[in-house]
């Protein structure tokens, strides 16, 4: 699908000849819709949410008919709050004009979302803005607080017949921790519920939103070469990196009661997971993709304490040079067992990857900020070239690595001859790398996200089955680890985490396919 945009052009042409354009695909559909952002002065909104959505209006994707009402505890007017938007999206563009046209859509709306009389504001204010807009009762509430008033804002809005009625619609839009075990989550849902439909509530994972995440699919059911693979007669394990170079910096409160486990494999890894383990859809939509990662996670092997304790491994950084350990940073207990770090192998219990494991790793403090997915091929069941006058080495495994960031692309290692005299064997990279101008021009996850919601594309969020079984896989982990006593620190800054991570690997024969040579 191609767009022809030069400036803002279409501006200036009838309503009439607009329509014909867009139903050519000549400009973007615009999505008419009020967002109701609760938080909206809080950090999240400043850094991620304000650019994106002015990439959005650049593009097209909102126009005209689109509308926000900020709202939160502090006193501001509407001239405050826009001023804030436009220096919060000063970097994304030196078009002025624009950036002032795009934050006069902005209205704010001082408001604690405990009190019932501040809700009648925010009704009279959204039906003020529906008309004025033309916005056809489409309303989206961005929940982007503490998750503690998650459950408190929905009722309300119902309670309080926020809710469009009619044939506008309503999605809430929620940001994680989405809870912090299965009981509590459970609970968060069920208070949703009662309020929005499953298929009005979008919960965010941004991961979700990045280029190479949403291009698992299309390597994986868009080439017949690996699709034809993609199962445990062909690959040996598949490894999953989500490495941080920094520590906790100034998010060490609330790090210290989650951990790696929570922040990290719960929601973005097991993602990433279920997307790489699922069968084919039946179609490429929503429904039937939320579906296929649905069986995907229930067919997860959920671990008894001994597998648990033997699958599983954490670690917690360690000081080096000027740098502190986890223990000594401000907020941080002295006597903390909270895990900067965790490994971990994953069992599926189905015919396509029956013995075939998944390797995960996450942590702070890395060598290096990257995510990656390696999957790893079975060697030929005999090696010819391995004869005893060659000298050959033995035959590297074919590896496709998706690389998502700070790189984005692939590469697929494969065996080659090489140049030198006789007949000998080595590795050889395909390698696809996005260059600097593309990787510019990508969407950025929270331009994707939002744009799918005003769409009301679920594909890239997590649905409620999907969370449910991720919590009842992690939950029984940190039951494990909160009886037993780790032996923290164990591992340097630099590193890839504490031996215990390739000792995981090497029991099963195996090794990291990143690791730094040494």
């Amino acid at each position: 699908m191609c767009y022809i945009m030069l400036g803002n052009w279409y501006r200036h042409i009838p309503n009439y000849l607009v329509n014909i354009l867009i139903g050519v695909n000549i400009l973007p559909t615009e999505r008419r819709s009020l967002i109701m952002l609760f938080g909206a002065t809080g950090d999240l909104a400043t850094r991620k949410l304000y650019p994106a959505m002015l990439k959005l209006f650049e593009k097209g994707n909102i126009r005209d008919h689109f509308a926000v009402i900020g709202t939160s505890r502090y006193k501001f007017d509407d001239e405050k709050y826009r001023e804030m938007v436009i220096k919060s999206v000063s970097k994304e563009s030196t078009n002025k004009k624009q950036i002032a046209d795009f934050a006069s859509h902005f209205y704010f709306v001082t408001h604690n979302v405990t009190d019932l009389e501040h809700y009648s504001v925010l009704k009279n204010k959204a039906n003020e803005l529906d008309k004025k807009y033309e916005l056809n009762g489409n309303r989206v509430f961005y929940i982007s607080m503490a998750p503690n008033f998650f459950g408190t804002v929905a009722k309300n809005l119902k309670a309080q017949h926020l809710l469009s009625e009619g044939n506008g619609f309503n999605r809430l839009v929620i940001e994680k921790p989405f809870g912090r075990d299965f009981e509590s989550a459970k609970q968060l849902n069920d208070d949703l519920s009662n309020a929005f439909e499953e298929d009005q509530i979008f919960r965010i994972d941004h991961y979700l939103g990045k280029e190479m995440i949403q291009n698992i699919e299309a390597i994986r059911f868009g080439n017949t070469i690996f699709e034809a693979l993609w199962n445990n007669r062909y690959i040996d394990n598949i490894q999953v990196t989500l490495a941080e170079k920094l520590g906790v910096e100034e998010r060490a409160g609330y790090y210290d009661n989650s951990g790696a486990l929570r922040d990290m494999v719960q929601n973005h890894i097991m993602q990433i997971v279920s997307l790489l383990a699922m069968e084919q859809p039946v179609a490429f939509k929503d429904t039937d993709i939320r579906a296929e990662k649905v069986k995907a996670l229930r067919s997860l092997r959920v671990y008894n304490v001994a597998e648990a304790s033997s699958n599983f491994v954490r670690g917690q950084y360690a000081a080096v040079g000027n740098d502190k350990e986890y223990r000594e940073e401000d907020g941080v207990p002295k006597d903390s067992n909270t895990e900067t770090f965790v490994a971990g192998k994953l069992l599926f219990d189905n015919y396509r990857w029956s013995g075939t494991p998944f390797y995960i790793r996450t942590g702070k403090k890395l060598a290096d900020k990257f995510t990656r997915v390696d999957v790893v091929f079975k060697k030929p069941l005999v090696d010819i070239f391995a004869f005893p006058q060659s000298g050959s080495a033995p035959l590297s495994a074919n590896v496709l690595t998706i690389f998502i960031e700070p790189n984005q692309g692939f590469s697929l290692m494969v065996n080659a001859k090489n140049s030198e005299q006789g007949f000998h064997t080595e590795p050889v990279q395909l390698q696809y790398l996005e260059d600097s101008k593309r990787t510019r021009e990508t969407p950025q996850p929270y331009e994707r996200l939002i744009h799918d919601v005003l769409k009301g594309d679920g594909t890239n969020f997590a649905s409620w089955p999907e969370v449910a079984s991720a919590w009842k896989f992690v939950d029984q982990i940190r039951r494990v680890w909160d009886i037993q006593q780790p032996m923290f620190p164990n591992y340097i800054p630099g590193s890839m985490g504490p031996v215990s991570a390739d000792e995981l690997l090497a029991r099963d024969h195996r090794e990291w396919v990143y690791k730094l040579n040494k």
